[in-house]
């Protein structure tokens, strides 16, 4: 796989990470949305009736070291609304109003070290994981908020950042910001995909045409070529041309021979010479 292979995994992948935090964002927004808009409805409701509201479960931001190492500072602790007293027991971690002088009116999550009853009535008494001392006054069945179940880890990092004055920006305008901004990038690219299509839709209208007149010269070819083997294997005849006959018919008139005119070669007597006359004569003696 080539650069441009694994560049383009990478991109896939991000994506959808970023798709997944994005809705999960938005989900936890709304559950959070939700939540608080039925305790706000619920307390009115409870406080119109002269009651204290205790919702059945309920998010508590842990902000001193009195229960370390256990629960650290920053934790969140989720409590369980209790209905019976009997519920609590010995060694629960429970969420409270506490009475003590140094702490009073204060809502507090300590561990429950021992369990008296007084007339009936029974009372608790709490201490610090991380403290030398119990707590100094018991705590009251009608005090408790609920029973802890369990704890998120570092998330009251969270709640001051959004109690901050830039916190809700950063923790709910950018996402939400972010999330606006990556769909209109994915518009954007919508665009330019559709004109893209297009244009790779005329040519490949353009290839198809070039492949068409291809394809028709092609068999233009094979039919020339076919052709001329044809001609080859079954060469056309080529008629004899008809020559007349020329006949000489017996009736015919006689076309008389023409008069060629007669050559005869006459006898040129060529004079003798003196001495020739002499040898003649000697030849004749002799």
């Amino acid at each position: 796989m080539g650069i441009k292979g694994k560049f383009y995994n990478f991109r896939k992948s991000t994506k959808k990470i970023l798709n997944v935090l994005s809705w999960i964002i938005i989900v936890a927004l709304l559950m959070v949305g939700a939540f608080l808009l039925y305790y706000v409805f619920t307390a009115k409701q409870y406080e119109k009736r002269g009651e204290e509201y205790i919702p059945p479960i309920a998010l508590y931001t842990i902000i001193s070291p009195s229960m370390e190492p256990k629960i650290k500072v920053y934790d969140v602790v989720l409590t369980k609304k209790v209905n019976k007293p009997e519920e609590i027991k010995v060694g629960d971690v429970i969420t409270f109003v506490s009475t003590s002088q140094i702490s009073s009116d204060l809502t507090v999550t300590h561990r429950v070290s021992n369990i008296t009853e007084v007339n009936g009535e029974k009372r608790y008494k709490t201490k610090g994981d991380n403290n030398v001392k119990e707590d100094e006054a018991y705590t009251l069945y009608g005090n408790i908020m609920g029973k802890v179940i369990f704890k998120l880890p570092q998330l009251g990092r969270v709640q001051f950042l959004l109690a901050s004055k830039g916190g809700w920006f950063i923790i709910v305008m950018l996402p939400a910001m972010g999330i606006i901004i990556y769909d209109l990038l994915k518009l954007f690219k919508l665009f330019d995909l559709k004109d893209e299509v297009i244009t790779l839709s005329k040519k490949e209208d353009e290839d198809e045409k070039k492949d068409e007149n291809k394809n028709e010269e092609e068999q233009l070819r094979k039919e020339e070529l076919k052709n001329r083997i044809q001609l080859e294997e079954n060469p056309p005849q080529v008629p004899t041309p008809d020559i007349p006959e020329f006949k000489v018919e017996e009736n015919s008139p006689q076309v008389p021979a023409p008069d060629i005119p007669e050559f005869k070669v006459e006898e040129i007597q060529i004079p003798k010479y003196k001495d020739q006359v002499n040898n003649d004569e000697d030849d004749k003696l002799n």
